[in-house]
């Protein structure tokens, strides 16, 4: 009865996080029917698990009142007098005391089983923000190893590990042509990814373009006054891997802008050398900004 107390919850949990829109937190919104599909399968095997603890209760009861129809006398037909010439004390050569069929051992499966549907259920989602860029930092890709778990924050989105590298390659051409002609550049919640990724790979094809976007400030100890970063966080597949991606921006004046705050920035994209990286990273010359209320999504999903 466990096991179906268990997929119920499962179950529950992909249907409240549907009901309630957190799914967005955790995957990339195209793929929520797939989610809806594991609901249902969930069901189904929360169902069958039903049938199949029932049969097994009802055939344990005919059993039980066979054996106390009978005479209580029968013999069975034949007798356990038998001697057995052999001494059950000796080793086998292995041990009989498996740790899964132990009572330690189903309780921490089912502890390890019951943790997500708890946690989902009762500990509050966290939007991602500053405090996890504190926690990780941001690289860019080049300077990491080549090793994909050792990857998980970029400035610079990355998408290329999806992709062979002529495959990679004529993706990345056939989304710059998008944005080749045009002097200047909106970048909304439908782009973000892509252009942010084109303007990492192709710096010089957006030299002097007016560019526009928004996100949250991050400041740090290598940055100048004048000087902040904007990011929001995106996914790709599912929230295993999210990045925090965005730009650098650089005010006409000193903001000293606390972390957090969320801003509408455009101006004309320039690099500049950032010393952590080692290397010139573009930088977006603000010509105006302002500040503007969270978005009720406050990620980016990769589309496709």
């Amino acid at each position: 009865m466990t096991r179906v107390f268990i997929l119920i919850g499962f179950a529950f949990i992909f249907m409240h996080l549907h009901a309630t829109g957190h799914i967005s937190k955790y995957i990339n919104m195209r793929y929520a029917n797939i989610s809806l599909f594991a609901m249902f399968v969930l069901f189904f095997l929360t169902l069958y698990q039903w049938y199949l603890t029932s049969k097994k209760d009802k055939d344990g009861e005919e059993g039980y009142v066979h054996c106390q129809c009978g005479d209580p006398n029968h013999s069975h037909g034949h007798h356990h007098e038998h001697d057995h010439q052999h001494d059950h004390d000796h080793d086998h050569g292995h041990d009989h005391s498996h740790g899964e069929k132990t009572w330690y051992g189903k309780l921490w499966s089912t502890v390890l089983m019951v943790f997500p549907i708890f946690s989902v259920l009762f500990i509050p989602i966290a939007t991602l923000n500053s405090n996890a860029i504190e926690a990780k930092g941001f690289n860019f890709p080049i300077l990491q190893d080549k090793d994909p778990s050792s990857i998980h924050q970029f400035l610079a989105p990355n998408t290329s590990y999806y992709y062979g590298s002529e495959d990679y390659a004529a993706r990345m051409n056939k989304s710059l042509k998008h944005f080749d002609k045009d002097d200047s550049v909106v970048i909304n919640d439908k782009n973000y990814l892509e252009v942010m990724e084109l303007i990492y790979n192709y710096p010089g094809e957006f030299m002097g373009k007016t560019i526009e976007f928004q996100g949250f400030s991050y400041n740090n100890k290598d940055l100048q006054p004048d000087q902040l970063f904007l990011f929001l966080f995106g996914i790709v597949h599912c929230l295993a891997d999210s990045g925090v991606y965005g730009m650098m921006v650089q005010f006409p004046k000193n903001m000293n802008m606390p972390n957090d705050q969320w801003i509408q920035a455009s101006g004309k994209l320039s690099t500049v050398y950032y010393q952590p990286f080692q290397k010139n990273v573009p930088v977006l010359q603000v010509d105006s900004w302002k500040h503007i209320s969270k978005p009720a999504e406050e990620y980016v999903y990769k589309q496709y």
